[in-house]
């Protein structure tokens, strides 16, 4: 019997992940938008507050590895229904900090700390998923709408932040964003299977396609539901991979001038260029739209250089391509006396950076397999580390030696980042180095 109609299930998942992705930026980038507020209430320094900042992204990344191993033995459907939860109720304890109580900046930090602990899961969980549903010619593209969620998040936070705190008050902002995670959270938990073949909706057809396109190196078959991956890559193999390592070392650079833009742009144009509020809400949606169509166009070009080319060219070569023109296009920007043309150029220096975003996701998809999840967690503790630094770094750098300082560090480490997509070898799997490894063990005991 044959499918009367051919499903795309997988392709409607993926737009879920773009909306739990565009929450996740929602719950991160709130506070940099109220921040001036927060630190007005509680008497903050602009050093206090980054420590605040910090605060997540340390939970963030601590949390990177473990909960890209949960995703792996649990699946991507539980383990991020369970992160949202998490993060909505966090999100809205941030507003529950009373005024005028001692230690308000202690309190800040561990609910920031918890909140980005539980965002931890949300990108490996995604990046199993990917390894699970979506074909290899097809992951540049998911990738590519999976992280233009992160634009659209970090894009839309300002003005509704801005409209909530004019109307309502600061609290108000972060109980608006708490809600909309926990209803997009139970939508997910509703339509999400761990794998096609468990997904009442997905037709044979499709997932005839979608199986005949995986790749998952270590092993040749997905768990049956509920059931936990049992061949899993060691540690061991994947910290001697060179290509988990320059991807790792690639991502911290990323990681440090993409914070750069969420965590200090809106004060930076506010406090540094000078921009009132309106302008300043304004001007700091551009870097996340740019970032959005970043998105988008690396994630196409991705799978159409990859399917012509060859995944050298188009997961490598683009990657560190637009790493390079985004160093160029923020050295440039940071010179711009204009507060508005800076604006615009430095927006496209973030929607440059952003085109190279679904290469380092489909990459560790394409090397990890069924180990996806923990070797992308691994990969992304690296950009939360550079985000970490960049978050209490930049307005330090920012009041020594001025803010265009702090921009040309984050154009230097975007040379570096480029550079070290040159030693990644797509073809060379896990599976490859393990089989590589054992051979030369063979050898070396004849």
């Amino acid at each position: 019997m044959t499918d009367i109609k051919t499903t795309r299930v997988r392709w409607f998942l993926v737009f879920w992940l773009f909306v739990l992705s565009a929450v996740s930026y929602l719950d991160r980038v709130n506070i940099s938008v109220a921040g001036g507020a927060i630190a007005d209430a509680y008497h903050l320094s602009n050093f206090q507050l980054g420590n605040v900042f910090s605060a997540l992204l340390a939970g963030y990344a601590l949390f990177q590895t473990v909960g890209g191993r949960l995703a792996d033995r649990f699946g991507p459907r539980r383990v991020l229904t369970a992160g949202v939860l998490w993060w909505g109720i966090f999100t809205a304890l941030t507003a529950l900090v009373p005024a005028n109580i001692a230690g308000a900046l202690y309190l800040f930090m561990a609910v920031r700390f918890l909140l980005g602990a539980g965002e931890a899961v949300i990108y490996p969980s995604a990046n199993q998923f990917v390894a699970r549903w979506i074909p290899v010619p097809e992951r540049g593209t998911a990738n590519g709408w999976i992280f233009a969620g992160v634009g659209a998040g970090a894009g839309l936070t300002p003005p509704l932040v801005r409209y909530m705190m004019v109307h309502y008050g600061w609290r108000s902002s972060f109980w608006v964003c708490a809600t909309i995670g926990l209803a997009a959270g139970a939508v997910w938990f509703l339509v999400a299977r761990d794998t096609p073949g468990a997904h009442p909706r997905v037709s044979a057809s499709e997932l005839a396609a979608i199986q005949s396109g995986l790749t998952l190196g270590v092993a040749t078959k997905l768990p049956r539901p509920g059931k936990a991956v049992k061949t899993l890559v060691p540690w061991k193999q994947v910290l001697r991979s060179k290509e988990v390592w320059a991807v790792t070392v690639s991502y911290f650079c990323y990681g440090y001038v993409a914070w750069i833009f969420f965590s200090w742009f809106f004060l930076y144009l506010a406090k540094v260029r000078g921009l009132d509020l309106k302008a300043s809400s304004f001007y700091s949606m551009l870097p996340p739209l740019a970032m959005l169509v970043g998105c988008l166009l690396g994630g196409a070009l991705n799978d159409r250089l990859t399917r012509r080319l060859g995944p050298r060219v188009g997961r490598c070569i683009l990657a560190a391509g637009a790493i390079t023109v985004a160093g160029i296009f923020i050295g440039f920007g940071s010179q711009v006396q204009s507060a508005r043309l800076a604006s615009l150029v430095l927006a496209g220096g973030a929607g440059a950076l952003y085109l190279s975003q679904s290469s380092f996701w489909s990459v560790t998809a394409d090397i990890a397999g069924v180990s996806s999840g923990s070797v992308s967690g691994f990969m992304n503790t690296g950009n939360q580390i550079g985000a970490f630094i960049t978050a209490s770094l930049t307005p330090w750098i920012g009041d020594r030696f001025g803010w265009t300082a702090s921009f040309l560090v984050g154009a230097a480490l975007c040379l570096l980042g480029a550079a070290s997509w040159l030693l990644v070898d797509p073809a060379r799997t896990l599976q490859t180095v393990e089989s590589v490894s054992n051979l030369e063990f063979e050898k070396a005991t004849l």
